[in-house]
């Protein structure tokens, strides 16, 4: 399964999202160090009630945890964007 796939259903099933995007952007890494070792680099927006109450802090701690092994072993990078549907 491709990875953008893998980290989208993984958020899905934590976070039921209203809204979620991920994307790859690990062509624009190319020669990175993180790049050589096979872990690419990724951007997640995602829109979620399940994160009404959290700090940036705790949700983004909230996303690793759904991703588990995979922030060590096939994301080098991810960048995150967490809101409520308040905050948009």
């Amino acid at each position: 399964m491709e990875r953008v796939t893998l980290i989208e259903n993984r958020l899905r099933e934590a976070f039921a999202p209203q809204k979620i995007e991920v994307r790859d952007d690990s062509h624009r890494h190319a020669g990175h160090e993180g790049a050589q070792s096979g872990g690419g680099h990724f951007a997640v927006t995602i829109v979620s009630p399940r994160f009404q109450g959290k700090t940036p802090v705790q949700r983004h701690q909230m996303i690793y945890q759904a991703l588990g092994e995979m922030m060590k072993t096939e994301i080098h990078a991810l960048s995150i964007q967490a809101f409520t549907p308040e905050e948009l």
